[in-house]
């Protein structure tokens, strides 16, 4: 017999079999936007995401619940079909089933939670569900600033329901090397061979140098800042010296250190050209003293405070009192049978809803 779901899995099981890749979210937001209507929430659709607001008896701070209903293309390796929600062994299998649906269905069940508790004490409580988070075109800055005033905010990402009170910033850089072409068998004649610069020497010395940049200041939960080397370039034949040699580093931050503090430490360091590609995403925490954490806590009382290092919208709200929390396990995201555990989408439910009044009280 076909067991009967409780509402915000079979709410997951329904947005993971609406695909939504980035840039293709109408579909699932329709969708999301159908079953706040049918819960008598109040929902606004738009082309920066979805937002359902629940207002409080009286005036008071404002909380967000904040994830994105974007997905990664499925790739390869899949056993199941990726669009088809599958329940084995207590978990639904699908792409987006963590990353972040399965956030999104707890929210609005939560939502729907506290509207049916006659709305929360004071403030306001919103979910904000953007589009193109997997990108670089995330709609987040512009579905923020549309819903006014926030005070805190809890970010929907899987990290099993236990609270990130710090993210990773991501900085890309590219090394760019430069030394001279000439015919591999003359790279050293004795003909003016002290001056020859071989690019792809260059390039690799200064690879090995990114093990001693910035390690003089640890963050007390993320630690040093790392630096990937992700992509190398170089060669226009296999007999020719290369007049340029490049790679491409992936840079974790840290709030210990800015993004132009890294960038000077590379140039510091290192003989090749520094030219930063990317630095918007900047490193987060949640501020001392934290209000929200603190109701967090006292809600569940279980959960483990950690560093995140993956990115996410929480950089676009890192001036407020904000978390990340949220069923699913994050090194399942991206992968090919990705997962979530049943019974966490039902706790998260629990918490959302709980936090909501314990914070708006």
């Amino acid at each position: 017999m076909t067991p009967t779901w409780p509402t915000e899995v079979a709410l997951l099981a329904e947005l993971v079999a609406t695909p939504s890749m980035s840039g293709s979210e109408e579909s699932v937001a329709r969708r999301v936007e159908d079953a706040a209507r049918a819960w008598d929430l109040k929902v606004k659709r738009d082309g920066t995401g979805v937002t359902i607001e629940v207002e409080g008896k009286q005036d008071g701070p404002t909380l967000a619940l904040v994830s994105h209903l974007d997905v990664v293309p499925p790739g390869e390796g899949w056993t199941r079909d990726p669009f088809t929600p599958t329940f084995e062994d207590g978990r639904l299998y699908g792409r987006g089933s963590g990353d972040a649906k399965a956030s999104v269905a707890a929210m609005l069940a939560a939502a729907h939670d506290v509207a049916a508790h006659g709305g929360p004490p004071r403030g306001r409580l919103l979910v904000l569900l953007g589009y193109g988070e997997e990108t670089r075109h995330t709609s987040m800055p512009e579905l923020a600033a549309s819903a006014g005033s926030i005070d805190a905010a809890v970010v929907g990402e899987p990290t099993n329901l236990d609270i990130a009170v710090a993210q990773r910033g991501l900085m890309m850089v590219d090394l760019v090397a430069r030394g001279d072409q000439r015919h591999a068998g003359y790279a050293d004649d004795g003909n003016g061979g002290g001056r020859f610069v071989n690019a792809t020497q260059r390039l690799a010395r200064d690879l090995i140098a990114l093990e001693g940049v910035a390690r003089d200041r640890a963050h007390a939960v993320l630690g040093h800042p790392t630096i990937t080397p992700t992509m190398l370039e170089a060669g226009v034949g296999r007999n020719v010296t290369p007049p340029v040699a490049r790679a491409v580093l992936d840079v974790r931050t840290t709030p210990a250190w800015s993004h132009a503090e890294i960038a000077d430490a590379l140039r510091h360091a290192l003989a090749s050209e520094v030219v930063v590609t990317s630095d918007r995403l900047v490193p987060c925490e949640t501020p001392a003293n934290s209000r929200l954490l603190a109701a967090a806590l006292r809600v569940r009382p279980e959960a483990h405070c950690f560093g995140s290092p993956t990115c996410s919208d929480w950089v676009f709200l890192k001036d407020r009192d904000a978390i990340k929390c949220g069923p699913g396990t994050s090194r399942n995201s991206h992968a090919p049978d990705e997962w979530v555990t049943v019974s966490e989408v039902s706790a998260a439910r629990a918490f959302y809803a709980r936090l909501a009044l314990e914070y708006l009280a």
